[in-house]
């Protein structure tokens, strides 16, 4: 395949998908990781995508634009992993403590692995595969069920039918975006339904989001900002937003 035929094709999987990784592509493409860097230039320099570290994304999204799981994956990678890290010091041995969809919970799931006697629920395919995996006994791990959205998200009336029963300690949240004026939102309609519910059952919402997420706004709102006890976010966000947070949030934390 020629270079503009596989940067066509490039092109083409990132609108669709939102995104792709460096090393799915090389795969696919039978060619090095450095000639699918040199093909990712060639469209970030004419303005098509946008470069990220391990892949590219969409260039502008909009509010009901929904990257799918993979997408997001490579975008934020160390804020993320910092703040799940920092996240995890907020949960007890013994707790119900749920997750929303979302990349950034995932990589929570990996930190839930090591405490003690936790119940867990999520909407969530791969945090619920991340938990599955560990196969710890003393771990219950409930999946809500319902339709698998492009995040890998399950979400409509049976996601919503099976939170609404339930009584959580602890929600911690990943969101598209935040502001002032809409809150913590979402691209997907019945998502943010699927995240309501999960808000109304849990006692205290730890909403997880890295610096990209502020001035973000989904075509639905999930909460206001002060529906929040803890935002957990990374030294990016800047100063303003910290102080906005702040006077709405009881407790800001800066992953670093």
């Amino acid at each position: 395949m020629l270079a503009q035929q596989r940067q066509a094709v490039i092109l083409d999987r990132v609108r669709l998908t939102g995104g792709v990784r460096v090393t799915d592509l090389a795969t696919e493409f039978g060619v090095s990781d450095m000639t699918i860097r040199r093909d990712l230039e060639v469209l970030a320099d004419r303005g098509l995508l946008a470069k990220v570290h391990g892949g590219a994304t969409t260039v502008h999204p909009g509010a009901t634009d929904e990257p799918g799981f993979a997408a997001k994956s490579v975008r934020q990678r160390a804020e993320k992993a910092a703040i799940a890290a920092r996240a995890a010091h907020l949960v007890r041995p013994g707790m119900a403590v749920a997750l929303s969809a979302g990349t950034t919970t995932a990589e929570l799931a990996r930190h839930l692995v090591d405490v003690p006697g936790l119940t867990v629920v999520t909407n969530s395919v791969p945090a619920a595969d991340v938990l599955h995996r560990a196969a710890r006994p003393d771990h219950t791990v409930v999946l809500t069920g319902g339709v698998r959205t492009p995040s890998d998200a399950l979400v409509g009336p049976v996601a919503v039918a099976a939170i609404r029963s339930l009584h959580l300690d602890l929600l911690f949240l990943g969101v598209h975006g935040m502001s002032v004026r809409a809150g913590y939102t979402t691209p997907n309609l019945m998502e943010a339904d699927t995240d309501r519910a999960l808000v109304a059952a849990a006692d205290r919402l730890v909403v997880l989001a890295d610096h990209t997420k502020w001035g973000t706004v989904g075509i639905s709102s999930i909460a206001a900002l002060d529906r929040a006890h803890t935002v957990v976010t990374d030294p990016g966000t800047p100063a303003d937003a910290l102080a906005a947070l702040g006077e709405h949030v009881p407790d800001v934390v800066v992953a670093n």
